[in-house]
């Protein structure tokens, strides 16, 4: 592998007390750089990802600015909950919380990417006061589901409780970066092995790890219930920028029960502007493949002058 990608902005890292986890966030930036018309940048990575995720965007900002991305529970370096499933709504309160204790009483930029894209959105739907700006990266969310499916949903997760979740171990920091590049092989190398030491960590015995929780692989008991999700989005009132890749296979994760057409259909139900990019060439991952323009159309989409 070759020598591993340096940081302009390194990212300091720091921890606060969110309803009884120890929370870790990493922040560029401080307070002193937060205003009304720019306040705090908040940056939610997506599943099985890290808050550090986010450093080469912020390498490509033009200005330097308050950002702070936490590693979501039970990912990175944030406490693991103790319990043998994540619940959504947990993401919710854990982002109320966070923010309480970051910029009590003030309204932030809030955005996602993935998962962390549907938590944006539906928080922004419930707590419209929160959001100043809203910013989607292919949080698509999840294919309809229907009341027949809840009974082999439920046994299948009973199914997976009788047994421990288990994560795959590497041999070596390389052989994760090896199964990042794998995993997109538009990934630069140099980014690989610097994302690798963030999303593993070695173990006594040599052999590396995510920075995971196992428990985060298993099914969820409780089925998408897209109706309610569109209700909150509704109630969104910051404009909206969301962008995808144009190389996103999004069929490899639903086959044709969820085609990229019904998701704008869905996103049509926002009452605010929504603005909408797509970068190429660029698949899911877009905030390490295409990191330079994404940079770009966040601040102008932040500053209002985006088109």
């Amino acid at each position: 592998m070759p020598d591993a990608y340096r940081p302009l902005r390194p990212a300091h890292s720091r921890f606060v007390d969110v309803r009884g986890l120890r929370y870790h966030l990493w922040q560029w930036g401080d307070p002193g750089l937060a205003s009304v018309q720019r306040p705090l940048l908040v940056l939610l990575h997506g599943w099985m990802d890290v808050g550090a995720s986010y450093q080469f965007v912020v390498d490509a900002f033009s200005e330097p600015r308050w950002v702070v991305a936490p590693d979501w529970r039970g990912f990175g370096h944030t406490a693991v909950q103790g319990a043998d499933c994540y619940w959504f709504a947990d993401y919710f309160g854990d982002l109320d919380g966070l923010l309480d204790a970051l910029a009590p009483g003030a309204a932030v930029d809030l955005a996602g990417h993935s998962m962390g894209g549907n938590v944006a959105m539906t928080y922004a739907g419930v707590r419209p006061a929160r959001v100043r700006r809203l910013i989607n990266l292919e949080g698509f969310g999840l294919p309809r589901t229907e009341p027949s499916q809840a009974p082999l949903r439920l046994a299948r997760w009973l199914d997976e409780l009788k047994g421990p979740a288990r994560l795959h171990a590497y041999a070596s920091a390389d052989a994760v970066a090896q199964r990042l590049i794998k995993n997109n092989p538009r990934l630069a190398p140099e980014r690989a092995a610097w994302l690798a030491t963030q999303w593993a960590a070695p173990a006594s015995d040599g052999s590396w790890h995510l920075r995971a929780d196992p428990a985060h692989k298993r099914v969820h008991p409780m089925l998408y219930r897209v109706d309610e999700t569109l209700e909150t989005w509704k109630r969104i009132t910051a404009p909206m920028l969301w962008v995808e890749g144009d190389l996103t296979d999004a069929d490899k994760w639903w086959g044709h029960r969820y085609p990229r057409a019904e998701f704008h259909e869905r996103l049509a139900v926002v009452p605010a502007r929504v603005e909408k990019h797509v970068l190429s060439p660029s698949g899911h991952m877009l905030h390490h493949e295409q990191p330079q323009r994404l940079a770009a159309l966040i601040e102008a989409f932040l500053a209002g002058t985006a088109h």
